[in-house]
């Protein structure tokens, strides 16, 4: 009883354990901007963790979320800039906003089409079109950066930097998708089918489960999530380049991972995605305000932790 606690609360465990880490080891850390640019720096990954959550629980996987961000925030800012002569500053911000969701949905219906109808593994699928879309966000930019129109990064900046009763817009809309998540995961029909689907298949289809429209959804869904999350990033971006979105797939998965996820699927849990988010946040940002470690070595960590995480899914299941 006391072991299954544990697992169930560790990511908040975690978390105290940081807090408590990071607050002797820094004067800065407790300091509200701090913690608020910790938490505004998260929301990003996060939106894009919570649609991962979906996939891997679905027993799916999408390596692609990072190149994916680069393609859609290149081609939002380049009709961006291309409507604003014409509709002028705020309707194409809107419209170029409102296109970045639709890009990021068709890319997830790609890569969740060739899962469920070509019948190819997740695996390859995804590092492929991770592959394509990095190719392409380079070839578009000429190796160099696709810039957004100051016009338009001075009405877009809210996004990023605008706050509600002193919270981030990013962080606001990561606790409405983070409890709309969690409301779907645990109480609706839909949650209900990805997680027996990523349980067993074949039972989920004998329960006369929709198993590869459920499959194409979640693909569809961590496409709209990079949609969302590039569309608050855009602002803050101010360009987009090849490197782009580096490395976001890994700090992803990571999230999903240490919130308890399994990555076998059948059993998934948003809130612990987004304490997976905040301990990889507070890991980066501990190590950036001390000197004990580069903060070159984050993804080291990140890498770790996913290792360490999957090594105690297994123990905990063969047990």
């Amino acid at each position: 009883m006391i072991r299954n606690l544990l697992g169930r609360m560790g990511p908040l465990l975690a978390l105290v354990l940081l807090f408590l880490a990071g607050s002797l080891l820094s004067p800065t850390f407790l300091t509200s901007e701090n913690l608020l640019n910790v938490l505004t720096r998260s929301a990003v990954i996060g939106i894009i963790a919570i649609g991962a959550t979906f996939v891997i629980t679905a027993r799916g996987l999408d390596l692609s979320v990072g190149a994916m961000a680069a393609l859609v925030a290149g081609l939002s800012i380049m009709c961006m800039n291309a409507m604003l002569p014409a509709l002028g500053p705020v309707a194409a911000l809107i419209l170029g906003l409102m296109l970045a969701l639709a890009f990021g949905g068709m890319a997830g219906l790609v890569n969740g089409g060739l899962v469920v109808w070509g019948r190819i593994d997740a695996f390859i699928v995804t590092l492929g079109t991770m592959g394509i879309m990095r190719s392409l966000i380079t070839w578009m930019s000429d190796g160099g950066s696709i810039s957004l129109d100051f016009a338009l990064r001075g009405v877009g900046r809210p996004l990023y930097y605008g706050a509600v009763l002193g919270i981030p817009v990013p962080v606001l809309v990561l606790a409405l998708l983070a409890l709309l998540g969690e409301i779907a995961m645990t109480r609706l029909r839909f949650g209900r089918h990805v997680t027996a689907i990523g349980s067993n298949a074949e039972v989920a289809r004998h329960s006369a489960i929709r198993v590869d429209r459920v499959r194409l959804a979640t693909y569809v869904l961590q496409g709209l999530c990079v949609g969302l999350a590039t569309l608050i990033y855009i602002p803050r971006l101010g360009a987009v380049t090849p490197s782009t979105g580096m490395l976001w797939e890994l700090e992803a998965i990571a999230s999903v991972i240490i919130g308890g996820t399994a990555l076998a699927g059948g059993y998934g849990r948003v809130w612990g995605t987004v304490a997976g988010v905040l301990i990889l946040g507070l890991v980066a940002n501990i190590l950036n305000l001390t000197s004990f470690v580069s903060p070159h070595l984050n993804g080291a960590f990140q890498g770790a932790i996913i290792v360490v995480a999957v090594l105690l899914q297994r123990r905990g299941t063969s047990n």
